[in-house]
């Protein structure tokens, strides 16, 4: 009962969790030892829209012909169902490092999601998913500093790690406190431009979309995360991995997975990410990681071993996101009680530097060796021991 009342107090006010080891989590990995992945059907991709506490994003990664990288993002929040926000966020990075990056989040007023749930809708904002689950559209008129007008079709099939996707948290599991959940088209086109004062930015390329739900205080479920998103000719690599607070066992959940036109090669849990080298940053004291190395494990759905991997340094992160400093005031509030939290994202562009980033893999006793481009973060919230 008192540990009941310690996570109540925790979820309104966001202090520290008490320790409840790794056995108050069951990581989609269980799931996935005997379903690897499953992939999506249109109703996977619904707004769950909680109406307790929880971040749900979709985020949609552009890569450009042209070299220019951007992403976009709807992020609904409810703080223990008393205040919902939505936020619309979007960020460029320009092939040509000499002009500066475009950041523009704006706040959404009067939001609605669509009778089905896969549309979500704002003034003057809007994401749509087509009625063959194949295509999104991203409309924004928020901010007349990026004006977004994109649209994003996937060329291989969605999935979710295990059976559902979701990691669960609690120490009842039947009845868990808390949830994460990603869902992944790993390779889509794009086309389609964002609007910026010095005239439109063309992103006709390739394009990664993520729809993640955390159905827990952020800083609960994730001490640290690690994510890579690698397109190339033939190829998509993607990898999302998150470590737990020591509240629950500093318990490492990674999802991810290799596609190719028409196809998932393999997809799973059987992944991982690992900073070979780090340097301190002198101003919080955080591991920036130099060099990292992605790898993942699995077999094709007609029983080929399939091994991948990328590894090197990246070149100098081109942003490091001081997430406090950008949050909105009431999210400070509560992120602001948990002790020892300071959230950092270092960002990494390889292209930007003229690094050119290599997937090697290997499916059954064939050798692939693939160039493509590749943007990856690591992330930084509380310490994990």
């Amino acid at each position: 009962m008192f540990n009941w009342a310690k996570q109540t107090l925790a979820n309104v006010v966001g202090t520290e969790e008490p320790i409840y080891g790794p056995s108050a989590i069951r990581s989609v990995a269980e799931d996935a030892k005997t379903t690897p992945y499953t992939e999506l059907k249109r109703t996977d991709l619904k707004w769950a829209a909680m109406d307790s506490t929880c971040v749900e994003t979709q985020t949609f990664y552009f890569m450009g012909d042209n070299g220019n990288l951007a992403f976009c993002q709807v992020i609904y929040s409810n703080v223990a169902g008393i205040r919902t926000t939505c936020q619309f966020n979007s960020k460029i990075f320009f092939a040509d490092p000499s002009k500066p990056l475009l950041w523009s989040s704006t706040p959404l007023s009067h939001h609605e999601f669509s009778e089905d749930k896969t549309g979500f809708y704002a003034t003057d904002c809007a994401l749509e998913l087509s009625e063959d689950g194949t295509t999104y559209t991203i409309k924004s008129m928020n901010d007349p500093q990026a004006i977004v007008n994109l649209k994003v079709t996937r060329v291989a099939p969605g999935f979710v790690a295990g059976k559902d996707g979701k990691t669960l948290f609690g120490t009842d599991l039947s009845d868990p406190w808390g949830s994460m959940r990603h869902a992944f088209w790993p390779r889509a086109v794009a086309e389609g431009t964002i609007m910026t004062k010095d005239g439109p930015v063309d992103f006709k390329g390739k394009a990664f979309y993520s729809h993640a739900l955390q159905g827990m205080k952020p800083h609960h479920a994730a001490a640290r995360w690690n994510f890579v998103n690698f397109q190339g000719p033939t190829y998509s690599a993607i990898l999302m991995e998150f470590t737990t607070p020591p509240s629950y066992g500093a318990t490492v959940v990674d999802v991810g997975g290799i596609a190719k036109d028409g196809e998932i090669i393999t997809a799973g849990t059987s992944c991982g990410a690992k900073h070979l080298k780090t340097k301190q940053d002198s101003e919080n004291d955080w591991p920036e990681p130099t060099e990292i190395r992605f790898t993942w494990t699995g077999t094709t759905k007609d029983g080929k071993a399939v091994e991948g991997s990328i590894e090197g340094s990246f070149g100098d992160r081109v942003d490091k996101i001081d997430v406090m400093a950008e949050v909105p005031g009431f999210v400070k509030k509560i992120v602001a009680g948990a002790a020892g939290t300071k959230p950092y994202i270092y960002q990494y562009y390889p292209h930007q530097h003229k690094i050119t980033t290599v997937l090697k893999l290997k499916i059954g006793d064939e050798e692939i060796t693939e160039e493509g481009r590749l943007f990856s973060e690591a992330t930084f919230i509380s310490e994990t021991n």
